[in-house]
């Protein structure tokens, strides 16, 4: 293992960074005083970049030094550090390696701490091990948490499940926290709902049936995206 691989990274993001992004960043992610990215600071580097440098250096770096990267401000370094451990989760081919991973994960959360940085590695990391070990209270218990982004991950958690054609786990985070007032988490449990669509129609639309008059209306509307447009008009007035 290369020693202190973490600042070797770091410096090669900070060669990528583009001083437009790093202006750009900041407001799309949210960051001013009482949005939901308060503080989080971007060195301007695009995702694409990032996966590059993650393809190149995840065989080559400790836990440990993941650690470091992770616990960086600097957003694009957290982001990076996740698609090193998705990588790494994906190609372990050991049960103990997995568990090591997972406990590092949820050591980590704290991190874990905008949209894309719980959308990109939740249910490949999380959802996928909850599935695949029968652990759906790894999730259950996050949905439970008082903190926006731990529910985040939990329902986004279950799109390795939807991708299964398992719908019920999804449903019932969904619905635990359908009113929880953050415009984030109506757009996460209709995006998931959405997918349950795209796997099977039915299942939307019964739960929808049942749910539909009492979902914030961006839910709503991200659930329904993909429907027939004179369905789509149903549920948003009410019809059904």
């Amino acid at each position: 293992m290369t020693s202190n691989i973490s600042e070797e990274i770091k410096s090669v993001l900070i060669e990528l960074s583009n001083p437009e992004k790093a202006e750009f960043f900041p407001r799309f992610f949210k960051t001013g005083k009482g949005e939901y990215g308060e503080g989080d600071q971007f060195l301007g580097v695009t995702v694409p970049e990032q996966r590059i440098v993650a393809k190149a250096y995840y065989q080559k770096i400790s836990l440990e030094e993941l650690s470091k990267l992770l616990a960086s401000p600097f957003h694009e370094c957290r982001l990076t550090a996740l698609l090193m451990l998705v990588s790494k989760f994906e190609k372990a081919k050991d049960v103990n390696s997995k568990e090591e991973m997972i406990e590092f994960y949820l050591q980590h959360l704290q991190y874990i701490n905008n949209w894309d940085l719980v959308d990109t590695s939740c249910y490949k990391i999380l959802g996928r091990y909850a599935f695949e070990n029968q652990k759906d209270n790894l999730l259950r218990d996050l949905s439970a948490s008082e903190l926006m982004w731990h529910k985040r991950i939990a329902v986004v958690g279950t799109m390795y499940y939807v991708k299964k054609g398992s719908f019920g786990l999804t449903k019932e985070l969904v619905t635990k926290n359908l009113k929880y007032p953050h415009d984030l988490m109506h757009k996460a449990n209709g995006w998931l709902l959405r997918e349950i669509g795209n796997k099977n129609e039915q299942e939307l639309i019964n739960y929808l049936n049942q749910y539909y008059l009492e979902m914030p209306r961006t839910a709503l509307r991200y659930a329904i995206e993909k429907l027939d447009e004179e369905i789509r008009q149903d549920y948003l007035k009410g019809r059904i």
